[in-house]
């Protein structure tokens, strides 16, 4: 699923995909192919794009569940 609201917060801050990727340590398509959709980061890469654009892990990453579920 692409992550739009990763896409959104970056551009809100005026950043290119480079400009974060260089922000945290990492390359340009690894951001591209987040946003994409097509690579899970690890936690502590969420954090650390979290912390560069000002959002919280769930503002950027949460996703919301599409069938409701009863988990008892």
């Amino acid at each position: 699923m692409r992550n739009i609201r990763l896409k959104l917060a970056r551009v809100e801050k005026d950043m290119t995909q480079g400009d974060l990727a260089e922000a945290i340590g990492v390359t340009r398509q690894t951001i591209g192919l987040i946003e994409a959709g097509k690579y899970n980061p690890s936690l502590s890469l969420c954090l650390s794009i979290c912390h560069c654009l000002e959002k919280s892990l769930d503002q950027l990453f949460w996703e919301e569940p599409t069938n409701e579920k009863n988990c008892d």
